[in-house]
């Protein structure tokens, strides 16, 4: 059956006399990309996750992968090179899960079709081989061909550049089970509850099981904490004294009826009033309008939207679309915490670099902070690179860059529900045969059927109705309210694989609908 995350057997795992080469603490893009990278260099790697991998900022970004318009806007062109090498390389890595979009720049300023024609055509050139595709300019009719709905009045034309697209939890889970295919070992619920040192150096983690609530202590040559928004938790672990790393920034983005925005392509908006890209985005037959940005007090592992960033895209959606959108018109909302690393001059969020910072502290523990999904493999080879010389590992070579994410499969249907499980999807297919109602359709709105809850946990770990409607399937992205209706099914099917009570169940479809409750806008 290949490989599969089966969380009790990955639990025994956990024994006192291992000693792991590197603990990974946080299961979201930075934490599973450098488990990866440890694990496919033959490190005995254990990865700890305090909640569901990719819980936090990891299930909530824009879904590009891109090489960041706005960095070619502030001159960054570093960042903007290595961004797109890194969109090439995820794109031939995993074509199950990244496929190629294009996006229009909507044109209303004579002024502005040459400025960003030109912009574009640097970030085709700096693409180079791993380009996607040609960017040009649009006259007015090309540009309604391609985005039918833009506003009309004043419109010149429009320039036409390509990205990349993915789905952000799938390709978590992808990378989770990557890391099983390659001999590690990851873990959900298992939040890390302190930090052990010997001689002032760290020595490794102690943790303890939310589901059994059995605590473990585990001896690890180097401790790597990726841990997102809570990094500087962790480092407070070490040294209740260290200086806070994070600005938290949260940015929401609304989920419409894909009919808002029909055809391929996806629209641009480089300027708002604040200065922020505005995207509109066709994904799984939605329509993604995002984002803000906001500075908060402190992240927490569900943010909610502000009625003001609410307000904000609903008004600026309404610029550019033809359909203004409503407040009933939002299927789901969805906030999501940036883990900007703060610059000295406290500058604005919007302007903060969203690269990535590798800290080797005094205790040894190594920290990675900031970056972004599309460089999230960069991210890990440096970290390991770091991580090996601390723990004295012998040195040896990243191979990411050429490998493989489990389910890759080339081809295929970007449009086919199934499409996500790449590879995976033949197996899928026979286990919907063992049950004559697994075919059937979680909920009439929904693109998901019976049986994907029962491949989530059987072979995904997933341990939750969240777990499967927020991740597993993004039911809850989709259409929060068509989620709620789906919540008792999956309770009981999830009950049936785990061995859980009647009462297991209620608990978790009453927790799953008060969840989902802050994804509608009433």
């Amino acid at each position: 059956m290949g490989t599969a995350m089966k969380r009790e057997e990955l639990v025994q795992q956990l024994t006192d006399e291992t000693v792991w080469d590197m603990i990974v603490i946080g299961g979201g893009a930075t934490g599973l990309g450098t488990a990866v990278e440890a694990a496919s260099r033959g490190y005995r790697t254990l990865l700890l996750e305090q909640g569901d991998f990719a819980q936090g900022t990891s299930s909530r970004s824009t879904k590009l992968v891109h090489g960041g318009v706005r960095y070619l806007q502030q001159g960054n062109l570093s960042l903007v090179l290595e961004a797109l090498r890194e969109r090439g390389l995820l794109i031939r890595n995993a074509p199950h899960l990244v496929h190629n979009q294009s996006f229009v720049v909507p044109i209303y300023d004579w002024w502005e079709g040459p400025f960003y024609g030109i912009g574009l055509k640097l970030y085709d050139v700096l693409a180079g081989k791993l380009g996607l595709g040609p960017s040009r300019l649009l006259s007015r009719e090309e540009t309604l061909q391609q985005i039918p709905t833009v506003e009309p009045h004043g419109l010149r034309g429009g320039v036409i550049y390509h990205d990349g697209q993915f789905d952000d939890a799938r390709l978590a889970i992808s990378l989770a089970l990557t890391v099983t295919d390659l001999g590690g070992t990851v873990l959900n619920y298992l939040p890390v509850t302190g930090i052990t040192s010997v001689d002032g150096m760290v020595s490794g983690v102690e943790a303890q099981d939310r589901e059994s609530g059995r605590r473990f202590r585990m001896s690890g040559r180097v401790v790597i904490n990726a841990a997102g928004p809570f990094i500087d938790r962790i480092r407070q672990m070490v040294n209740p004294a260290a200086k806070e790393l994070i600005t938290p920034s949260q940015g929401i983005h609304l989920v419409l009826d894909g009919s808002f925005l029909p055809g391929e392509s996806a629209i641009m908006v480089p300027h708002t009033d604040d200065g922020r890209v505005l995207f509109a985005v066709p994904w799984h037959g939605r329509t993604i309008v995002g984002t803000t940005d906001t500075q908060i007090p402190t992240a927490t592992l569900e943010p909610r939207p502000l009625p003001d960033e609410v307000d904000f895209l609903l008004t600026h959606a309404a610029r550019y679309l033809t359909r203004h959108p409503r407040r009933s018109d939002v299927l789901s909302v969805f906030a999501g915490i940036r883990p900007l690393v703060h610059g000295s001059d406290g500058g604005s969020t919007a302007s903060l670099s969203r690269d990535h910072t590798l800290l080797v502290e005094q205790s040894g523990l190594v920290t990675i902070a900031g970056g972004k999904w599309t460089t999230y493999r960069k991210m890990g080879e440096d970290t390991v690179n770091a991580a090996a010389q601390v723990a004295g590992l012998d040195d040896r070579p990243s191979v990411t860059a050429q490998l493989k994410i489990h389910g890759w499969l080339e081809g295929g249907n970007a449009t086919d529900p199934l499409q996500v499980y790449g590879s995976d999807q033949a197996k899928l297919e026979q286990l919907l045969v063992e049950h004559s109602t697994w075919r059937e359709k979680l909920h009439p709105g929904l693109p998901y059927c019976v049986g994907e809850v029962v491949w989530g946990v059987r072979y995904e770990g997933a341990r939750s109705v969240e777990d499967i409607l927020a991740r597993r399937t993004r039911a809850l992205l989709l259409d929060a309210r068509a989620s709620i209706a789906a919540a008792p099914k999956v309770a009981e099917l999830i009950a049936v694989e785990l061995g859980h009570s009647r009462d297991w169940q209620e608990s978790q479809a009453a927790a799953f609908s008060e969840l989902a409750g802050g994804y509608l806008l009433e």
